[in-house]
């Protein structure tokens, strides 16, 4: 029983796993089939999708063709419509130039004909002029002459008349509009006056500082001159010292170092270079920053910093008891205005008038006169040619090659030639009316000269019979015109000729 049961048992697992392995590959070739098909079915698909794309685009192929072949066309007919238009045009430009052919034939017939008319014409005038020659017996030039002198003898008096008519007028005119420039530019500028000094007084506390400055066997005086370049003046003028030098940076040096020293108590040899290498920067600093003042003030900004603090030296410079820099700021302004008014370059001319004198901060340094010093100084750092050519003709050394260098030669002369605004010596005055007069009296049928309104103007008196009216114009015109070539001076000078009859009889 067991044994069968045993054998029902295998016979039951062999068939078993039998009919499980039969079921398996059954459900397998069931599962394969299934995905051919799913396969099969998703070719199917694509194939007619890729028919249903490739339709479409043959569809959109053929528009887009249709499209294009209709721009062709289109493009086609407004070549075609373009081409007539340029034919035409070609047609009406060939017709033009057919005429204008024939025009300048014409034009050239004309001229020749002109031509001839001309050369018969000026034929006929040698003609007529050699005849009046053989008849007259004078030359052309001589027949001029003869009739402009025979003129003159006749209407002297209506010439003198009219040429004093007109050039009244024109003097009042001129005289009007440059008083209108002038006012305007003087009217807003001021400036004081200073006198030129050689030597700076440094005031002291007390009378026992003279000693200490001196030193024991002036060895403390030796070393602040030797340091400083300048020479101490200790006298026996109470409460001062004088530092004297040509150079006004130096004096400034020296004033600033000896009121430190003073102050400070310690006088040394040590302590004097000291105090002058301190002092020299302070006034180093001081000197950038007029000059930054000055070019802030007139507006100017394309400078070089180097030629900014070189023109802030001339803030230690007079002229004829006047700052420099002062002097120079000021013809900047009157420069800027008269410019404006004259429709010229205003930022040339205002940094022509500042820079004008900007070679006198070295001339103690350099050879050659401030101009030419100046000139060099622009050259080397670079300034605008325009600007060398505004400044380098206000002493008349150089020609005035522009319109600006005769405003900054104008703004010099106001600046310096307004009252107060300069001190000269009795010397240079009495010397500068001297030559003023001696040259007057130099020329022909000059009586008597005499300068007057402080060399502003000089009257001339002449011999009445040997200068006539219109002889004493020409005088008058040839002596202004040889004070301009000969002196130099500021402003203008007015030259006043007299011609004078006196006739006296006496009735008894």
């Amino acid at each position: 029983m067991n044994t069968a049961n045993i054998l029902i048992g295998i016979i039951a697992l062999v068939v078993g796993g039998a009919v499980g392995y039969f079921l398996r590959i059954a459900i397998s070739l069931g599962q394969k089939g299934s995905m051919e098909l799913e396969i099969k079915q998703k070719m199917i698909e694509a194939k007619e999708d890729a028919q249903k794309i490739l339709s479409e685009a043959n569809e959109k192929a053929r528009e887009k063709l249709k499209e294009v072949e209709e721009e062709e066309k289109k493009k086609a007919e407004e070549l075609k419509k373009n081409e007539e238009r340029l034919n035409k045009k070609d047609d009406s430009l060939l017709k033009k130039e057919e005429e204008l052919t024939k025009e300048t034939e014409k034009i050239k017939q004309r001229i020749e004909e002109v031509q001839k008319i001309k050369e018969e014409v000026e034929q006929r005038k040698e003609e007529q002029q050699k005849k009046l020659e053989e008849v007259s017996r004078l030359s052309e030039d001589e027949a001029k002459e003869r009739l402009i002198k025979q003129i003159e003898e006749k209407y002297e008096e209506d010439f003198l008349v009219r040429m004093q008519k007109l050039e009244n007028t024109a003097t009042e005119k001129l005289e009007r509009r440059a008083k209108d420039i002038l006012a305007t530019a003087v009217q807003r500028i001021a400036n004081e006056g200073m006198t030129e000094m050689m030597a700076t007084t440094v005031n002291i506390p007390s009378e026992d500082i003279k000693g200490k400055i001196i030193g024991k066997e002036g060895r403390n005086i030796r070393a602040f001159e030797r340091a400083s370049g300048v020479e101490l003046i200790v006298d026996d003028t109470p409460g001062s010292i004088i530092v004297s030098s040509f150079d006004p940076v130096r004096r400034q040096v020296a004033r600033v170092a000896l009121e430190n020293l003073i102050i400070d108590g310690r006088i040394q040899p040590a302590k004097i270079e000291e105090m002058i290498l301190k002092a020299q920067e302070d006034i180093n600093k001081i000197i950038k920053q007029k000059g930054e003042e000055a070019v802030y003030e007139c507006g100017i900004f394309n400078l070089d910093p180097r030629v900014v603090a070189i023109v802030g030296r001339l803030h230690f410079r007079t002229s004829y008891g006047q700052n420099v820099l002062a002097h120079s700021v000021e013809m900047a302004h009157i420069a800027g205005i008269l410019a404006e008014e004259l429709g010229a370059d205003v930022a040339v001319a205002k940094a022509g008038a500042l820079v004008h004198d900007i070679g006198k901060a070295l001339t103690h340094e350099v050879q050659g006169t401030h101009v030419e010093i100046g000139i060099r100084i622009l050259q080397k750092f670079g300034t605008d040619q325009k600007i060398i050519d505004a400044m380098k003709s206000h002493h008349d050394e150089f020609p005035y090659e522009t319109i600006e260098a005769h405003i900054v030669q104008t703004a010099d002369a106001i600046s310096g030639g307004r009252p107060g605004a300069r001190s000269d010596s009795a010397e240079n005055y009495i010397k500068r009316l001297t030559e003023l007069e001696t040259l007057v009296t130099n020329f022909g049928g000059v009586e008597k000269a005499y300068a007057i309104a402080a060399g502003r103007e000089v009257r001339v008196f002449v011999n009445p019979e040997n200068i006539t009216d219109i002889a004493a114009k020409d005088l008058s015109r040839d002596i202004a015109m040889k004070i301009e070539s000969e002196l130099k001076y500021s402003g203008e000078i007015k030259v006043v000729l007299i011609r004078e009859n006196r006739i006296i009889n006496y009735a008894r």
